[in-house]
């Protein structure tokens, strides 16, 4: 298939297969609202250093939460919080699973079941692929840039800032050629080291495809560009409408309110970035299933 055709059929597939869209609005909903929150505090971290007293903690949040409401609603928080912060680290890689299982499957024109089998089984080697290159998210390094701004002093501050971001910039390199990885975990039901390796030379192989993979990625970067709006977006929307409702309601009516429409915001969103979830997902796995139709470039006759 030639780089069009795959782009138009990974765009049918995802309008036509409910399930896989199913699976990636949950999933972008729990990475988005992860990000939400990661970024919120960021924010709130940089507003105390910059014109508080610097000294702003981790849980500043739950004691002012704590002080300021009743105990039971604070306690109901705590769990609910910690319980959903569970589900956001580990869903998105069984989402993930499903997603290109079920891709693979619509593509060659089997029947598109077995989602909850495939994220299951794909997990923990889905989950340790992508905890290789955990420095590679944005999110993640701009939370350890706030760490070592608050706590490391002296000129080695700058110098770590710089390491990191090298970090993350060689994290996403490696990502780029380890893309097929989680294909060929899933598809191939090989090792993870095996799918690695495989990643790699189909990406070297064929990386002649250079107009293709340069439309693969400005739809990456769009999407990452969009989800970094959102994420900033929608914690400035709740604290805009927490400070208005503030004047004239208790606070704890006034957390509730927020707390429904950062969610339904939240579910908005998710709702949008599914469709290209999916479908960038799926443009990796047919792309996958093509290419390794091919004979390996390495071997002779």
């Amino acid at each position: 298939m030639t780089p069009r055709e795959i782009i138009a059929e990974a765009w049918a597939i995802t309008r036509r297969e409910s399930s896989m869209r199913r699976w990636g609005c949950t999933s972008a909903f729990f990475e988005l609202l992860l990000s939400i929150k990661l970024i919120s505090y960021q924010i709130y971290f940089l507003y105390e250093y910059v014109s508080g007293n610097g000294g702003a903690g981790f849980f500043d949040v739950e004691i002012i939460m704590y002080n300021s409401m009743p105990h039971w609603f604070f306690w109901t928080f705590v769990i609910i919080l910690l319980l959903l912060f569970a589900i956001e680290f580990f869903f998105p890689h069984m989402a993930r699973g499903a997603i290109i299982g079920l891709g693979a499957k619509s593509h060659m024109g089997e029947p598109v079941k077995g989602g909850t089998v495939l994220a299951l089984y794909n997990f923990f080697a889905i989950f340790a692929i992508h905890e290789m290159f955990v420095l590679g998210s944005l999110s993640t390094s701009i939370t350890l840039t706030s760490v070592i701004v608050r706590y490391i002093d002296g000129n080695a501050k700058t110098a770590v800032i710089a390491l990191l971001w090298i970090v993350w910039a060689f994290s996403n390199l490696l990502r780029f050629f380890f893309s097929f990885s989680e294909e060929a975990v899933v598809i191939d039901k090989i090792g993870i080291f095996e799918a690695l390796g495989k990643s790699f030379k189909l990406i070297i192989s064929y990386l002649g495809h250079i107009m293709f993979l340069l439309l693969l990625l400005f739809v990456i970067s769009l999407r990452i560009i969009l989800n970094a709006a959102i994420v900033i977006i929608i914690p400035g929307c709740i604290i805009g409408i927490v400070l208005f409702l503030g004047m004239f309601l208790s606070t704890l009516l006034t957390w509730i309110i927020g707390g429904v429409i950062g969610i339904a915001m939240t579910v908005a969103a998710s709702y949008f970035f599914a469709y290209l979830h999916v479908f960038k997902q799926t443009v990796w796995t047919i792309t996958y299933l093509e290419l390794r139709k091919h004979k390996d470039l390495d071997v002779i006759g």
